[in-house]
């Protein structure tokens, strides 16, 4: 019989906190082929997935499996290198558990990254994308079954799942850097298929702009827990072309370390401005 939630959590907050005693100020969260942001990190500690109590473990290319404590510009921050997803074979309590972890562990903001295939036409591969708002309808909504009351509200409001004042932020940071980003509504799907090119256009006609396999989740626990969420996507393929274009993950990989360099600087004045 496995232990309460809020049992886990506080064992697992335990255990991190006998490795690492300092409070971060900020999560971040790196989606696919965004290992390399780890480099914007001063590394303070490092502390493996499968040493923590309750914790999944990462299982796809891309996700090293690490949480990464230390500072960026000046702040303390904790950082996932590799997340959880449902097409992994995990439910969705295991999906968002080390973001409830996170949040007992103090942080007071998240930011969350991920690759995500392009639906809108106006958009290219290497594209930054801030998440406004997303559609949920193609995941299993994580707050299913008895609510946790230490957690949150049984029904947590959503009209402001992206805080509107970090976006706005982000906004400014790229204008003074010179990034072009794109702003729009990004769709959670479970995967690991790739859509089909009929789902590419539901997708898009419903008014998304696009479409991945994770962040959707988290968001909602944080949501549920009263913490103000930063989205990013980097427009790793896109799947609105009419011509032939086979998708793979290798190229989504590739297509996210190219995109890295102003993702970076987003990310990192980010961490200082807030």
């Amino acid at each position: 019989m496995p232990k309460p939630v809020l049992e886990q959590i506080s064992e697992s907050v335990d255990f991190i906190r006998k490795q690492y005693s300092h409070q971060p100020q900020i999560g971040i969260v790196l989606g696919s082929g965004l290992g390399n942001f780890s480099n914007e990190i001063e590394i303070e500690k490092v502390i493996s997935y499968a040493d923590i109590p309750h914790f999944p473990v990462s299982t796809v290319e891309g996700h090293s499996g690490k949480l990464l404590f230390g500072r960026i510009s000046g702040k303390k921050v904790v950082c996932m290198a590799g997340r959880f997803h449902f097409y992994e074979g995990y439910d969705p309590g295991q999906v968002v558990f080390p973001i409830r972890v996170l949040k007992f562990l103090g942080i007071k903001a998240l930011f969350l990254s991920n690759a995500a295939g392009g639906v809108n036409p106006a958009f290219k591969v290497g594209d930054l994308m801030i998440i406004t708002d997303h559609i949920s309808f193609g995941i299993q909504n994580p707050l299913i079954g008895k609510n946790i009351d230490e957690l949150g509200l049984r029904f947590p409001d959503m009209s402001e799942p992206y805080k509107k004042e970090f976006i706005k932020i982000a906004k400014s940071i790229a204008a003074k850097n010179g990034i072009v980003l794109r702003e729009g509504i990004y769709f959670g799907v479970t995967g690991p298929t790739f859509e089909t090119r009929a789902e590419y256009k539901l997708i898009h006609a419903v008014g998304a702009d696009a479409v991945g396999m994770s962040t959707v989740q988290e968001c909602i626990v944080a949501n549920h827990m009263g913490l103000p969420v930063f989205a990013m996507s980097v427009i790793t393929d896109l799947g609105i072309r009419e011509e032939e274009n086979k998708i793979t993950h290798a190229e989504v990989l590739q297509a996210a370390k190219e995109a890295e360099p102003p993702f970076a600087v987003i990310f990192r004045e980010m961490v200082g401005a807030i």
